[in-house]
């Protein structure tokens, strides 16, 4: 399908970052997101929208993941896994699972908080992806898949009766969906809950997160029996493994799906379907809606005919109040005293100064680690890094940051302050240090250009003078997530803590 430019047609993906497993919901005129998080903290974004394109983020529904003690380390693949998002008798609801523990519930009166502490509903291991249905009954029911990794099953849907407040179990579970009862059915996961005129929906992909398919279940009850269809697929489409998200309505007659793309180091792409009720009950999608395939559309007229914005989350952020801004995450719970906090009568310059982790030699290992999702488009990232601290091996940097990663910036040899550029692959055992260039103080300017296949390229210049390097490094994703934008300070274990200080980040973006 070819591309127009029409300011009231959008572009898919409409989000070109990542946005894991995304649920929404409309409430009034507004319709509301969420989104995984895993290890990042703070962890279940949210995001606003007034038309479905163009999304703000308006707060986490996490401050931390628990138990506090666990995540102070990155636990890369553990955490917030996929959740969904509803709104009951005034209350906000986001039900969330962490595969090694169970799953949970936060609350809220206003979706921009502030949010409960989150409370365990379901105790069990490799219990992933919930959904709850309040019905026209006046029952409440909670749908959710397996991971085969903690508990030894996958590709299977249970419904477990609850209370309406999302606090205890009402009954016995039960499975209701087996994957592996029907053709080409793998992975099944991911499922939302629906009633529609007196029928029970699961909306549930299956074939695995980068080559799978959407499929719908009905039934009259919520234990089924369930028939199926498959809604949309990658058909001959760039769109692979369209799947995993959410069904509204937009309160004007229209239904959308909001489902992501998996683009590998640019993470979990989110992607806008039209989406229509057929004659027979049963939902079409994408490029169907219009009697074509059941594949996905890559442009379409907008609700309301809104005008497309930005489509990626990275930020530039002065630290005007030497703090980071809601752009960030943590790569660990977030530790009160990674950040100082400036006297505002002593020191009115708009800058982060961060204290260090104790540095093993892998940035991926840091728990004071800032991130942003890497733009799935060419972009460049540029931050001024001053090491405030002077012990041999402190360090400071920006990074881009995956399983593997390239990471620029200053660092304090055994004869003094150093320019550094490093890298460390997956087989890595430690940093390959690519260049080291002596510098009068510890002070540097790096960019990080990234372009369309996520080849990076660095720039460095401290001293008076600058440093064009090739590290000849391309990035990939991380544990779940796509790649990150990320700053870091370090140092020696037992040596003290490193001081670092970082000042206008910016991050421009090329169009894809």
């Amino acid at each position: 399908m070819k591309l127009v430019e029409d300011a009231s047609t959008y572009r898919n993906p409409i989000i070109d970052a990542d946005v894991p497993d995304p649920d929404a919901i409309r409430v009034g005129d507004r319709f509301y997101l969420v989104a995984s998080s895993f290890h990042r903290a703070p962890g279940l974004p949210i995001f606003a929208s007034d038309d479905l394109v163009n999304w703000t983020r308006i707060s986490y529904a996490l401050e931390r993941n628990e138990p506090a003690a666990w995540f102070a380390l990155p636990r890369h693949g553990g955490g917030v896994w996929a959740p969904s998002i509803r709104h009951h008798d005034g209350t906000f609801f986001v039900v969330y699972p962490d595969p090694d523990q169970g799953i949970f519930v936060v609350t809220a009166e206003d979706p921009a908080g502030p949010w409960s502490p989150p409370r365990l509903l379901l105790v069990g291991l490799g219990l992933i992806d919930p959904c709850p249905l309040w019905d026209e009954d006046g029952s409440t029911y909670l749908v959710h898949g397996w991971a085969r990794s903690r508990s030894g099953r996958k590709n299977v849907l249970t419904v477990v009766p609850v209370d309406e407040r999302l606090s205890e179990t009402r009954g016995v579970a039960v499975d209701v969906i087996d994957g592996a009862r029907l053709d080409g059915f793998t992975t099944l996961e991911g499922p939302k809950f629906y009633q529609r005129d007196g029928e029970y929906w699961i909306f549930a992909p299956a074939g695995g997160v980068a080559t799978g398919f959407q499929a719908v279940f009905r039934a009259a009850s919520p234990y089924g029996p369930y028939e199926h269809r498959i809604v949309l697929e990658q058909g001959d489409t760039s769109v692979n493994g369209p799947h995993q998200g959410a069904w509204v309505d937009d309160g004007e007659g229209g239904d959308w799906f909001l489902h992501f793309q998996d683009r590998g180091v640019y993470g979990r792409v989110l992607h806008l379907q039209p989406m229509a009720w057929g004659e027979d009950g049963w939902p079409v999608m994408g490029q169907a809606v219009a009697g074509g395939p059941a594949q996905p559309v890559l442009e379409y007229p907008s609700l309301h005919g809104a005008p497309q914005g930005m489509r990626t989350l990275a930020r530039s952020d002065d630290f005007a109040d030497g703090i980071p801004s809601a752009n960030w995450q943590w790569e660990a719970d977030p530790d009160p005293d990674a950040v100082v906090l400036r006297d505002h009568d002593a020191w009115t310059e708009r800058a982060l100064t961060l204290r260090g982790s104790a540095d093993g030699g892998n940035v991926r290992t840091l728990s004071r680690v800032l991130s942003q999702p890497l733009p799935g488009q060419p972009s460049s990232s540029r931050v001024d890094i001053e090491l405030v601290s002077g012990r041999p091996g402190d360090r400071a940097g920006i990074a881009v940051l995956g399983y593997t990663y390239v990471w620029a910036g200053v660092r304090i040899g055994a004869d003094g302050p150093e320019a550094v550029v490093a890298v460390r692959e997956r087989d890595d055992q430690e940093e390959r240090v690519l260049l080291r260039v002596p510098v009068t103080a510890a002070r540097a300017v790096v960019a990080l250009d990234v372009d369309a296949d996520a080849r990076v390229r660095v720039a460095l210049t401290a001293g008076g003078g600058r440093i064009d390097i090739d590290p000849q490094f391309q990035a990939i994703e991380g544990h779940w997530v796509g790649a990150a934008v990320s700053l870091f300070a370090a140092g020696r274990h037992g040596a003290g803590e490193a001081l670092a200080r970082f000042r206008d980040f910016g991050i421009t973006m090329g169009d894809a």
